[in-house]
């Protein structure tokens, strides 16, 4: 399945804040919806769902081949995170605006940006933006992140001229970590962040200017396995002689071990990606050939190729 998206996304922004010409550069791959993103999606519909019950909105449940006891269980957590923010809300304005899966719109500073916010909540003084994560993977942090700056930009645009709002609370709700992550700043700093580094980088990435700067945020980028400044910075360690380690000074060690995670992370990747080309598009990589297999499988989660690499589904020889 292939997901249409805006240029410059909020989910992205951590990637195109950094790495300014990567957006323009993801945006000629398409973008594949793994396992781990559709049931995602569905713990985000059975969360809108019980959300909307809990306030007392009409709502029908969704269905979902990913529903369990677990997600059953993290959802309701999430509820009652929701419903006990709008009750502190109601201490300080008795008519608070809860807002659940609300399209924010942030072009003020981006281009064509905009995103959905999973839970908000307006109260004279103070705006709250919740946001549901649901995967296993990176613990997400609330301090900085600019994803839930931009729903913020996106909320105060709409709401702020109808409510004395002072301070914006941003909090990551992702029970499958244990991880509730929550950072409060002040509306106006939010507004300074959003004059002087966001709308500048938001420009020079919708134009594809800037330089490229591989780094931890790659490894979401739909382009990584093509990456060419990625590329070089894995290869650079070829700068070293990898002679036995007795050869080797304690810091170049020090350095190469802190990389090599990384390295075979991006290895993998350019495996992964080229195997797939192979099996689904018939393409023929110069100097090897695909040998059939115990299987012979379609893959649209590059992790799932990832492991169809290491079972020894298909293997590769030089010509």
């Amino acid at each position: 399945m292939v997901k249409k998206h805006t240029l410059l996304s909020a989910s992205g922004a951590h990637r195109w804040l950094t790495c300014t010409p990567s957006a323009r550069l993801e945006s000629e791959f398409d973008e594949n919806v793994s396992e781990a993103a559709a049931e995602g999606t569905a713990a985000h519909e059975l969360a809108e769902h019980k959300l909307r019950k809990a306030l007392k909105m009409r709502s029908r449940k969704p269905v979902s081949k990913y529903e369990s006891d677990e997600m059953d269980a993290y959802t309701n957590g999430y509820v009652e995170f929701v419903t006990e923010t709008v009750k502190q809300a109601r201490l300080s304005c008795p008519d608070p605006l809860v807002l659940i899966e609300q399209r924010l719109d942030f072009s003020r500073y981006v281009e064509g940006g905009f995103g959905t916010g999973d839970s908000i909540v307006i109260a004279d003084g103070t705006l709250h933006i919740i946001d549901l994560k649901y995967g296993m993977g990176v613990v997400v942090e609330a301090e900085g992140n600019p994803q839930m700056m931009l729903y913020a930009l996106g909320a105060l645009e709409a709401f702020d001229p109808l409510y004395d709002i002072n301070e914006v609370t941003m909090t990551i709700y992702q029970p499958r970590r244990e991880n509730v992550a929550t950072w409060s700043v002040p509306k106006a700093d939010l507004y300074l962040w959003a004059q002087d580094v966001l709308l500048p980088k938001a420009v020079l990435a919708f134009e594809g200017g800037g330089e490229y700067e591989p780094g931890e945020h790659c490894r979401f980028c739909r382009a990584e396995a093509r990456c060419r400044a990625r590329a070089e910075e894995k290869l650079s360690l070829a700068k070293y002689e990898f002679a036995m380690p007795p050869i080797l000074t304690d810091e170049e060690i020090g350095g190469i071990l802190g990389k090599l995670d990384d390295i075979t992370s991006w290895a993998n990747d350019i495996k992964a990606y080229a195997l797939d080309a192979a099996i689904n598009h018939g393409k023929e990589w110069p100097g090897f050939k695909l040998v059939e297999g115990r299987s012979n499988r379609r893959y649209s989660d590059k992790d799932a190729v990832a492991g169809a690499v290491s079972a020894a589904d298909c293997c590769w020889w030089t010509t």
